[in-house]
C-alpha cells in the first residue's frame, strides 16, 4: 500500500529541518540574533512540542514530553528561563524529532480522517477539526520555523566569515 501523502510530506520536512543542524554545535545552537527572541534550539524544541499535541493530545494519545520541555519550549516562553535547566542537547532533540515522525506515521496512519472531540482553533484564527487538518497545519509550523533556523545559520555564517577575515588582517 502507497504512504498517504501527507504523511510524506511531514516526514520530507522534519529531514529537512533534521539535516539543516545535523553538523551544529550545541553552543552555536543558543545564539540570539539581535532583534529576536529565541534561538536554534528553542526552535527545534517548539517544533517537538507543538506536533506532539496537534499529533497525539487532540486525540488522547500518548505524548512522550521529555522532562520539561513544555516549560522550555512552549509558544511565549523564551530562553531566559532556561539559567537552571538542563538542556536537551542538538543531537537528543535530532533523535526526538526522528523519532516522532515514525511514531506519527504508526499511530496516524489509518485516523487521518479522525474527527477530534473539541475542534481547536489556532493563534491565526485557522479551527482544526481532524487529525489531517491538525498534520497539515503542523508542516506550515515547522516550515516558518524552518526558516528561522535557515536565517540564524546564515547570520551565524556571516558572523564566522567576519571573525575569520578581521583575525587574518591583524
Amino acid at each position: 500500500m502507497m504512504k498517504n501523502y501527507l504523511l510524506k510530506q511531514l516526514r520530507f520536512v522534519r529531514e529537512n529541518t533534521i539535516n539543516c543542524v545535523l553538523e551544529m554545535d550545541d553552543e552555536v545552537s543558543l545564539f540570539i540574533p539581535e532583534g529576536f527572541n529565541n534561538n536554534i534550539k528553542w526552535n527545534l524544541g517548539d517544533i517537538y512540542v507543538v506536533q506532539e499535541k496537534f499529533a497525539f493530545y487532540f486525540i488522547k494519545e500518548k505524548m512522550i514530553e521529555p522532562n520539561n520541555f513544555t516549560e522550555l519550549f512552549t509558544t511565549g516562553t523564551k530562553h531566559i528561563i532556561w539559567r537552571d535547566q538542563a538542556l536537551p542537547t542538538i543531537s537528543e532533540l535530532n533523535q526526538l524529532l526522528e523519532n516522532q515522525i515514525d511514531r506519527i506515521e504508526q499511530t496516524l496512519e489509518f485516523r487521518l480522517k479522525e474527527v477530534i472531540e473539541t475542534p481547536f482553533t489556532t493563534s491565526t484564527g485557522l479551527t482544526l477539526s481532524t487529525v489531517e487538518e491538525l498534520l497539515s497545519f503542523s508542516l506550515y509550523h515547522e516550515g516558518m520555523h524552518f526558516a528561522t533556523i535557515n536565517s540564524f545559520k546564515r547570520i551565524i555564517q556571516m558572523k564566522e566569515r567576519i571573525r575569520s577575515i578581521s583575525s587574518n588582517n591583524y
